[in-house]
């Protein structure tokens, strides 16, 4: 594979060696070798390359790492944002709508959906997507939910437990049994992680517990949706099961965040479960935000997605979620670039994406700007000029 030069960058966000918490380098320039960054450095000094990238003084980044998104569905809820809007509470119990129409749609239907929210998402620099299943909620449905994902995603999440559906409704133990049971022997081939509702009118904690232990043991990594609709205890279980990521955390106690700072690597760069926070579901929903600002004064890693689903975030854009994040949840423009890159790598588990550093993935994102800053400074503006995934520009 031919090297590519992206070069004449007037920003570049490492998320590593430079300037700042972003590793900030200016005048700068990224080589690009078999998929890899092979070398970052000044642009005066740049090695030859056979192809070349003019950023023409504009900023660069890494692409977006959008760690939370349920991209396997059919229909749409636009209906219950309207009622939202007009005063109606979010209580969480349109998911069985989607599920409906989920289990009534073809295969082809369902990859056509994942594909146009993938490639929207692509388009506003998310180079790296997690997707869950949780609308099919049968063994059948869950499976072929999965296996799509998979055909998009390194990263798909088993979401069996998502809500008990309406067959259950009686009986919510019987489902339980199911996700423990067949279903996750159904899912676990195409998935890499197992996923909770731990909520009210979802999964209660023994349930939870149940579920993802469950999901330990066939070998799959844990998240969990936790403390959204109000406080719980699903932050301290996810803490106890050793999470990557609880999602949400919209209502914390002091014991919550004291759990997640608990967590803490010895070597000080940050939390091993991470706190994955979720604005556009906020927005959508006009709940209260979290508060960003007391997870990062206590040392827990903190993680931005955009939610994408079509009853309570129906967006996939990361820049959008960045500007929330500044404008409602008391983040700075850097924190929230951070969360939105390498944090969502962290909440992932993974290195090799979120950074621009010799030997990551060549993910990049050129804006239509001189700088990150302008992601939060002009919402709504699509500032992305060029993606650039495994190296190759999109």
């Amino acid at each position: 594979m031919s090297a590519l030069l992206v070069d004449n960058i007037g920003e570049l966000v490492t998320n590593g060696v430079g300037e700042g918490p972003l590793g900030i380098r200016r005048e700068a320039a990224v080589l690009i070798e078999e998929g890899r960054v092979a070398w970052v450095g000044p642009a005066a000094y740049a090695p030859a390359a056979d192809r070349r990238i003019d950023a023409a003084g504009a900023a660069v980044l890494p692409g977006f790492v959008d760690s939370h998104a349920h991209l396997v569905f059919a229909g749409d809820r636009a209906a219950e944002f309207a009622a939202r809007m007009a005063g109606e509470p979010y209580t969480g119990g349109g998911i069985r709508t989607t599920v409906g129409a989920t289990r009534a749609a073809s295969d082809d239907e369902l990859r056509a959906t994942v594909r146009r929210l993938r490639g929207e998402a692509l388009r506003q620099g998310t180079t790296t997507i997690e997707i869950k299943s949780g609308y099919g909620l049968t063994v059948a449905d869950e499976a072929r939910s999965l296996r799509i994902a998979a055909e998009f995603t390194e990263d798909a999440t088993f979401l069996g437990a998502h809500v008990v559906p309406a067959e259950y409704a009686d009986r919510p133990d019987d489902y339980v049994g199911l996700v423990c049971g067949p279903m996750l022997a159904a899912a676990a081939p195409h998935a890499k992680w197992i996923d909770v509702f731990c909520e009210r009118g979802a999964f209660d904690v023994d349930h939870a517990r149940a579920i993802l232990a469950c999901g330990q043991a066939a070998g799959l990594g844990v998240r969990l949706h936790a403390n959204q609709l109000g406080p719980g205890p699903g932050v301290q279980l996810g803490v106890e099961l050793d999470a990557a990521s609880v999602d949400h955390c919209t209502h914390l106690s002091d014991a919550d965040i004291d759990a997640l700072a608990g967590t803490a690597h010895s070597d000080g760069s940050g939390t091993r479960t991470v706190a994955t926070l979720l604005p556009g579901a906020e927005f959508s929903t006009r709940s209260p935000y979290p508060d960003a600002r007391r997870l990062l004064d206590a040392g827990v890693t903190v993680a931005l997605a955009t939610d994408c689903n079509p009853g309570s975030s129906y967006t996939s854009s990361m820049p959008f979620c960045i500007a929330l994040a500044v404008r409602e949840m008391r983040m700075t423009p850097a924190e929230a670039l951070w969360a939105a890159t390498a944090g969502g790598a962290r909440a992932l588990r993974r290195d090799d994406v979120g950074v621009l550093t010799p030997g990551a993935r060549a993910d990049l994102v050129v804006l239509d700007a001189p700088s990150y800053l302008h992601l939060a400074y002009r919402p709504g503006v699509p500032l992305i000029h060029q993606v650039i995934r495994n190296g190759v520009p999109q």
